[in-house]
């Protein structure tokens, strides 16, 4: 017989395993190609991109080394090293994370609905293997009128070559 107990102990149950900690929808077969297990993510991360990228997290802002990075390169996940934007689209938005208008290629990476803090957002994920990387937002420069706004520490920055 299904009491209420039961039918709230249950729902309770699934919205933990689909929203998770973080509040974001995660479909339960996402293709990410690089997969590692809680551990080994903490191994290979430090603990601050561990934060970012496999919690979540947010950095400081104003506080990473990326902010100010104006080279001619490539921004990559540092969880994977998968390619993520090209410094050409990257901008000052001011908010003290690295900002970009688009994404490298259309496969660079992916969005989720972000419902936590109890605010509407939508979170960027790294394609490849699902790391957290920050938000975007339609407040961007008229080229795309995106801001896609990055935690540095879950980039890591590859200069072109000459």
């Amino acid at each position: 017989m299904m009491t209420r107990r039961f039918l709230l102990a249950t729902s309770a149950v699934a919205l933990t395993g689909w929203f998770g900690s973080s509040g974001f929808v995660w479909a339960a077969a996402d293709p990410f190609t690089v997969t590692h297990t809680d551990d080994e993510w903490r191994k290979l991360l430090k603990p601050d991109q561990y934060a970012v990228l496999r919690q979540s997290a947010t950095e400081r802002p104003f506080t990473s080394p990326l902010l100010n990075e104006h080279r001619p390169g490539v921004f990559a996940c540092a969880g994977c090293d998968r390619g993520l934007f090209s410094s050409e689209t990257k901008f000052d938005s001011g908010t003290g994370w690295p900002s970009f208008w688009a994404p490298l290629d259309d496969g660079a990476v992916g969005t989720t609905r972000d419902s936590s803090l109890g605010m509407g957002r939508t979170a960027v994920h790294c394609s490849r293997c699902g790391g957290h990387l920050g938000h975007v937002f339609n407040d961007g420069p008229k080229v795309t009128g995106l801001r896609y706004c990055m935690n540095g520490v879950a980039m890591t920055f590859k200069p072109a070559t000459a």
